[in-house]
């Protein structure tokens, strides 16, 4: 089934073209990857899938429904959560206070019960506590859950940042660039969960990486960005034996 669709989609800076024209599909419970040279457009695709960027043209239908000129914030509320290149986390607060934060889409209490903390507030907030606690299990993470995340090695730290946005409760997880600036032990670990991710929670996933091993190994279809265009789509084996997509990487 078609969760996500990206129809001829462009986004221009003036005189700098983004993207242009790009079709691209994301199936229910798949781990699509977007690949392509440094500045072929993977990043703007996720700001414009995200809602950071609005697009100049085209449609991005979430299950039929144009979310292209959303906010972030309904975005999220949609289903769609992210991580980024550059850690985002908030480096003096406890790794339970992180993974919280994720939580905050879905807490609906006016201002009287979250000031009294009673009622629909206490149960939202217990609810989140049971939820934070099953992610930190999943991710392995229990022996830091009280500590700074500023304290922690920076392959901790991603794994925490994928939990707040698990936290967010997802139909679709943008993770850019999950594995870089990492060593080969964490690269595994973070493949490994990120297969889970999908395999377990049945969580699609959208994954932009420069790592080729980790892409040919687990992603399901692959799609190639250049200077903003697709060149290539299909299956890690087809992508690897395309013309363009060897002339992009290598030069002719």
């Amino acid at each position: 089934m078609e969760l996500l669709e990206i129809k001829n989609l462009s986004l221009r800076f003036g005189g700098i073209i983004a993207l242009t024209a790009l079709d691209m599909t994301v199936r229910e419970g798949e781990l699509h990857a977007v690949i392509g040279p440094n500045g072929a457009g993977k990043t703007s695709l996720f700001n414009c899938i995200s809602g950071v960027y609005h697009p100049t043209l085209g449609e991005i239908l979430l299950r039929g429904e144009n979310i292209s000129h959303l906010k972030p914030n309904e975005i999220a509320e949609k289903g769609i959560a992210r991580t980024f290149q550059n850690i985002e986390l908030f480096a003096n607060m406890s790794v339970i206070d992180n993974l919280m934060l994720g939580c905050h889409t879905h807490m609906t209490s006016g201002i009287l019960s979250c000031s009294l903390f009673f009622g629909k507030a206490l149960r939202q907030e217990e609810e989140s506590r049971l939820q934070v606690e099953r992610i930190i299990d999943f991710l392995e993470i229990e022996k830091v859950r009280k500590k700074a995340v500023g304290s922690l090695p920076y392959g901790i730290q991603k794994r925490v940042e994928f939990g707040r946005a698990l936290a967010m409760k997802p139909k679709i997880l943008l993770l850019d660039e999950p594995v870089a600036g990492m060593n080969v032990e964490e690269t595994e670990d973070i493949a490994r969960f990120v297969l889970d991710i999908k395999e377990e929670m049945g969580i699609t996933i959208i994954m932009v990486e420069h790592d080729m091993g980790v892409v040919m190994d687990i992603a399901d279809t692959v799609t190639v960005l250049d200077f903003g265009s697709k060149i290539g789509e299909g299956s890690p084996l087809e992508v690897q034996s395309n013309p363009k997509v060897i002339a992009a990487y290598l030069g002719q």
